[in-house]
């Protein structure tokens, strides 16, 4: 029995010592050897994953979810005001119609989703609140991470903020308004990294 256990170790030894000499750590852990073309791309130059050509308007980015991250994604959006540039409230509608609109099968294909769902819409400032908010038709606390990190990051990265890199939200009247931050580590983990948020008083 000793010989068989001395020979069984002087053979893993020499399996080790090969493998390590040809580059190879030995590893007791299961490895992914998946093929390689496997890996989402997040290739936003493509048609159909940028701006649709269909679509003359106004150009935006917003933010799609593609590898776990969030991706800058080129749009134009019509906005129906001749003040585009100015109408907060008009753009940031149009910003979440946009977010809204399930990705293209070329988009699907790359990647990219987008967790905001249709219907949700967004207003002014109510009385007593700050001229930069905008209520949102759901509470951002009630949205899926994923989708408040979409809305935040791209109302932040736009007109519809007031340049700071953040933007104020809240629910509908009557509900507490935050001033929310896109930050570079909401954008690499959008899932488990919320953005950065401080209650107002409204």
């Amino acid at each position: 029995m000793t010989r068989r256990r001395l020979s069984a170790a002087l053979a893993t030894a020499v399996l080790t010592a090969t493998l390590t000499g040809c580059g190879i750590r030995s590893t007791e852990v299961p490895t992914d050897f998946g093929a390689a073309p496997s890996r989402v791309p997040c290739v936003a130059s493509g048609p159909d994953i940028s701006a649709r050509d269909s679509v003359t308007g106004v150009p935006v980015q917003v933010f799609l979810v593609c590898a776990s991250q969030l991706v800058i994604v080129d749009r134009t959006v019509r906005i129906p005001t001749e003040k585009a540039t100015t109408d907060r409230v008009r753009i940031a509608q149009a910003l979440l119609d946009e977010l809204s609109v399930p990705p293209s099968q070329a988009a699907k294909q790359a990647g990219y989703a987008t967790d905001v769902r249709r219907g949700m819409t967004v207003t002014g400032p109510q009385r007593d609140d700050p001229d930069e908010a905008l209520r949102l038709s759901t509470r951002p606390r009630s949205l899926s991470a994923h989708a408040l990190a979409q809305i935040v990051c791209t109302y932040a990265d736009s007109a519809a903020s007031d340049g700071d890199g953040s933007v104020v939200l809240g629910g509908p009247a009557g509900t507490g308004l935050e001033r929310y931050e896109c930050t570079q580590a909401v954008r690499a983990r959008p899932g488990t990294v919320s953005p950065p948020s401080e209650p107002l008083d409204s």
